[in-house]
């Protein structure tokens, strides 16, 4: 199959597209930018590394906001791996034009607004025969399918909830505030836009939105007990449609309570305008004295991480009647999440493998967790990361 890396020279991109150029399913892969100098260099290193064992890999220059590039480029492809962010900008537009033009698609979505979006495309990419699947990353993505473990220990669900590690444990995945140029970086700006307003979760089986940054105190199997905060993304969103919980769901971060008042202050001053996402951003790298004297007035209102995993997926509900929670978490974590971009460009890479070999059936907008299939994903995984896996613990 002929596919796209969309954004294959940014730094995930790079990732996702090295690991797609060994997939048995890709004859020809074409890096995508809007930067052709980048994607050249990106195509002329993976051809290198390939040494005639992989896809033919080629670059192209395609401006994703330029629609009739975008849509002569996507018309050619079989499939399309776009890691171009962030999502809130770009994201629809991009899964429109591949439905437009039948291409099937996989992203890394991780903005829970356009995730709500694009799955109102649903019918649109079923007529059109396109089979599309969202938020394959690391969270959203590896988080959903810890979800799918969790969940499938017990008999009713509950309250569900994924997380990831910020500043805590050996395998800490915060978003790097600034690219080696020093402008703050596209994760950076992500963060900054999903600790702000108002986020998606579920309450009582049911989507609300709320001020993000509210502390969720968790008990899980295996001694685990701490506190987490949340943060806007796509999973309760999707988990939500998914595996209906009956109680609460959100996405948090394990963060300790001096950075959680420092993201406060940010999401204070984002909320009345006096930050914008790429302002706050730069303050992650460079914080001012008067932010960081005012997050310190604040420190004592956050709990602890305590003895929290960094990277996992908790449930709670009953098994035979009685109450038992599940707590699905990823293990060896440090050696795939110590980079973002590995973290994330692995697992866009693995869900494409899925997507290009009939595994991914139906045509649609599916969210990982009713897509990929989480065993293979898991064994898969393990085997491009050796030490990669997942650990399941029950509580009764």
């Amino acid at each position: 199959m002929k596919v796209l890396a969309l954004g294959g020279a940014g730094a995930t991109g790079r990732v996702a597209a090295r690991v797609a150029a060994r997939l048995p399913g890709v004859r020809e892969l074409v890096i995508a930018d809007r930067d052709p100098a980048a994607a050249r260099r990106t195509a002329a290193l993976l051809t290198a590394r390939a040494a005639g064992t992989g896809a033919r890999v080629s670059a192209r220059r395609v401006d994703v906001t330029d629609r009739a590039e975008l849509h002569a480029a996507l018309g050619e492809m079989d499939a399309v791996l776009n890691t171009v962010g962030p999502y809130y900008r770009f994201g629809l537009d991009v899964l429109r034009a591949a439905i437009r033009t039948g291409t099937d698609y996989l992203d890394i979505c991780d903005d829970w607004e356009p995730t709500v979006a694009m799955l109102e495309l649903d019918d649109e990419a079923r007529a059109a025969g396109v089979r599309a699947v969202i938020g394959m990353g690391a969270s959203p993505g590896v988080s959903n399918l810890l979800a799918v473990r969790a969940a499938a220990l017990l008999d009713t669900l509950a309250d569900l909830h994924t997380a990831w590690p910020v500043d805590v444990g050996p395998e800490p995945v915060d978003a790097p505030p600034t690219d080696p140029d020093g402008v703050p970086a596209a994760a950076a700006v992500h963060w900054m836009q999903q600790i702000s307003g108002t986020v998606a979760v579920v309450r009582g089986g049911r989507i609300v939105q709320r001020p993000p940054l509210e502390q969720v105190l968790l008990d899980l199997p295996g001694g685990h007990r701490g506190t987490a905060c949340t943060v806007g993304h796509p999973e309760p969103v999707t988990l939500h449609r998914s595996l209906r919980p009956g109680g609460d769901a959100a996405s948090l971060m394990v963060v300790r309570a001096g950075t959680a008042a420092y993201l406060d202050v940010l999401r204070r001053d984002l909320d009345a305008g006096r930050l914008s996402n790429e302002s706050a951003a730069a303050e992650l790298a460079r914080p001012s004295l008067r932010r960081i004297l005012r997050a310190g007035a604040r420190v004592l209102r956050f709990g602890s991480p305590g003895t929290l995993p960094g990277f996992f997926a908790a449930a709670t509900g009953t098994i035979d009647g009685r109450p038992a929670s599940a707590l699905a978490r990823l293990t060896g974590a440090d050696a795939l999440m110590a980079d973002l971009a590995e973290g994330t460009g692995i697992p866009a890479a693995l869900g494409l493998a899925q997507l290009l070999d009939g595994t991914v059936r139906a045509p649609g907008v599916h969210p990982p967790e009713t897509a990929v299939d989480a065993e293979r994903f898991f064994a898969d995984l393990t085997r491009h990361r050796p030490g990669v896996g997942v650990s399941v613990e029950l509580g009764v």
